[in-house]
């Protein structure tokens, strides 16, 4: 496609009101940016625009769609990754004059009214998720009436339709759908600042072989880069609760997960008070919390929000003073994606990543988690295959054996490929054959272990921060920058990589005594078990509480002196499980009257931790017999696992008429939990309530 279209003085016209409407009084697209416009206000355009976070992608939209409309187009479709981008884009097209909606899963009731809306011809911009696009009951309702009549599509983070990606989504990958039913005429705008050449040739390749892919250098100047790699995972902590009030501004500290976001805002609180700006952001919260947090950043209401990448794509908030990382992503692409978020409208704002020696073990798991397993697939399509008629998740789940969020992710991945169909009543197999591309995931993966290794050089300081992850986003202009630790040879001031001791004691200590709730199953898991249904009350476990999640850093060296029998750590985590149960009796928990272990791993430190218990409590203690095995992997489904430990729990003691605290040493799923409270509690004890030493994912 030619980048030599202009605009007519109409047309700039128009564009000229939308961008004064977004940036104030004699505004005008830049040279670029008007390049972009005038290829897509010509019929049967494909654009990819890939450029630098903040250089003005919506611009180019609006303002197309407003010329679009004004000839007499049809409304814009623009499909986006997030809720906070579609809520921040709604509101920048109203400013530039467009009447826009999004259909969500926040607005639900709302739907009728869009979709009327929509079909007359009263929306000039609809803004949809790809997982929106994807469900049967939008496309028979929304896709077919739009038919034929877009005026234009914007594929927003467009990386993600590229299984070559950071942050491939199977579900981007139906766009490829709308793009064989639009009217040949109907322009398509793809935007991105995260994509090296491999992924930009993969998204210009599907859009269609005219593609107009329009690059510019994606250094941001505004950044000044910064790395630490010799802190312990506690110390991390330390350093964001020490070093937090003296960050510009406010922004963001990302973590690696839920558990993480949790625990250092705790931290950060513990240091600097409970009153203290800050609050954790992930993707388990409410679309209403979300969106205040959001709102709370933006009026910087709050120094920090400590986020998993929930919060990523989309968020615009131009004067966001700093981004903070502890544990990094497994990809510079991705990492550049997240740091590009803080000064957008700054000429300064701070960027710092705390790396940790237990990223590689997250970054191993990433290059294969997505990969599809031939022998899982064909299993899958079998029980497809095989059905009577559409097949939902559960069902699919209790006659394969795998577990549902794998199920899930692995029809997606079929559907890609024709070989899968969702209906409205279900999955079905489309009888398309499906092979494993062995050559092509073999790239992907090799790709993505290429991706972890320009991280560890990024972390070691090999070459300039800067240079590193423009290099790997293959930008030609990719240069030192002058402004990272590397360049200038120490840390942007005043921060330092020292954390005073006692920040890490206080920290250390308050984590320790926040111990989690751990909620009993409420169901049985049918399938291969054979019960299914609701526990009953008889035989249900009480809420329990949980030492140490996952890798929590404020236990990991304890836990790890425990196994190894150091006398010390065993004291002190014997001492912390004495203070967990006395906080938990005063918050209104059983007063045990006999302390049982219930030993599932090669350790003894449910028997340790319960022995001291009985010792400090004066309580008598019992051992529950388990025929040691080889446990199911943690893709097993729920069924399948409890059926193991149905099998490998012994006879249980009597116990009647007692309250019983069993100490349990590792578990993830809660199963042999589960059913060891069931048979004490039909071996007559009146509660149990279970301490679950580490709690692993």
């Amino acid at each position: 496609m030619s980048s030599t279209a202009t605009l007519t003085t109409e047309q700039q016209a128009a564009a000229d009101r939308v961008i004064e409407s977004l940036a104030g009084a004699g505004a005008r697209l830049r040279e670029d940016q008007l390049t972009a416009v005038a290829a897509l206000v010509e019929p049967s355009a494909r654009v990819l625009v890939v450029q630098a976070t903040g250089w003005g992608k919506s611009a180019v939209y609006w303002s197309a769609t407003a010329i679009i409309r004004a000839a007499g187009a049809g409304p814009t479709l623009i499909v986006s990754p997030l809720l906070s981008l579609m809520r921040d884009q709604v509101a920048a097209a109203e400013r530039a004059g467009l009447r826009a909606a999004t259909l969500n899963s926040s607005n639900v009731d709302e739907w009728s009214m869009i979709e009327a809306q929509l079909r007359g011809g009263d929306l000039d911009v609809l803004l949809v998720s790809p997982e929106r696009l994807a469900n049967p009951g939008f496309g028979r309702r929304v896709l077919d009436a739009l038919a034929g009549q877009l005026g234009l599509l914007v594929i927003d983070e467009a990386h993600a339709i590229s299984d070559w990606g950071h942050d491939f989504r199977p579900d981007y990958r139906r766009v490829s759908d709308v793009l064989q039913t639009l009217n040949p005429q109907t322009p398509v705008l793809a935007t991105t600042a995260t994509a090296n050449a491999r992924v930009t040739e993969d998204v210009a390749k599907q859009l269609g072989a005219h593609t107009l892919v329009l690059r510019g250098a994606l250094a941001r100047r505004s950044l000044h880069l910064n790395v630490i790699d010799a802190l312990s995972p506690i110390e991390r902590y330390g350093w964001v609760a020490e070093y937090l009030p003296q960050l510009p501004g406010s922004g963001i500290v990302y973590v690696l997960t839920v558990a993480d976001a949790d625990r250092l805002v705790n931290a950060i609180t513990a240091v600097h008070g409970i009153d203290y700006p800050v609050a954790a952001y992930t993707g388990q919260l409410d679309a209403q919390r979300r969106h205040e947090l959001e709102d709370a950043l933006l009026r910087n209401e709050v120094k920090a929000l400590v986020a998993t990448s929930a919060l990523g794509m989309g968020y615009d908030k131009p004067d966001l003073g700093f981004v903070v990382h502890v544990g990094a992503p497994p990809s510079p692409v991705s990492y550049y994606q997240q740091v590009g978020r803080a000064g957008r409208a700054l000429d300064e704002a701070v960027v710092m990543l705390l790396a940790s020696r237990t990223d590689d073990a997250i970054w191993d798991h990433f290059a294969t988690a997505t990969i599809p397993e031939p022998d899982k697939m064909d299993a899958l399509l079998a029980a497809l295959d095989a059905a009577d008629g559409p097949m939902s998740v559960p069902q699919l789940e209790a006659s394969t054996g795998f577990r549902r969020g794998r199920v899930e992710l692995m029809l997606k991945q079929l559907a890609v490929d024709g070989a899968t169909d969702r209906g409205p009543d279900g999955w079905r197999s489309t009888g398309v054959p499906w092979t494993y591309d062995a050559e092509h995931y073999d790239g992907v993966i090799e790709v993505r272990r290429r991706e972890a290794d320009i991280m560890r050089s990024y972390v070691a300081g090999r070459q300039c921060l800067m240079q590193l992850l423009t290099s790997s986003l293959d930008d030609p202009e990719a240069q030192p920058c002058g402004r990272c630790s590397v360049c200038r040879g120490r840390l942007t001031e005043p921060l330092s990589a020292e954390v005073p001791d006692e920040t890490v004691r206080t920290i250390t200590g308050a984590l320790r005594r926040s111990a989690l709730r751990l909620e009993p199953r409420k169901m049985w898991p049918g399938g291969a078990f054979g019960t299914r249904g609701r526990i009953p009350a008889s035989l249900a476990a009480e809420a329990g509480r949980v030492l140490a999640h996952a890798d929590a850093p404020e236990w990991a060296e304890l836990l790890a002196g425990a196994r190894r029998g150091e006398e010390q750590a065993l004291t002190d985590l014997g001492d912390a499980a004495v203070a967990t149960l006395a906080a938990w009796v005063r918050d209104g928990g059983a007063r045990p009257d006999v302390i049982a272990s219930l030993r599932l791993t090669g350790t003894a430190l449910a028997k340790q931790v319960a022995d001291h218990l009985c010792r400090i409590g004066r309580r008598p203690g019992l051992s529950i017999p388990v025929r040691m095995g080889d446990p199911p992997g943690r893709d097993a489904t729920g069924a399948t696992e409890a059926v193991y430990w149905r099998d490998h729990l012994g006879g249980m003691p009597e116990v009647a008429g007692q309250n019983v605290l069993l100490v349990v040493d590792e578990n993830a799923s809660g199963w042999p939990i589960t059913l060891a409270a069931a048979a004490l509690r039909e071996a007559g004890a009146a509660t149990v309530s279970p301490l679950l030493i580490h709690r692993t994912v």
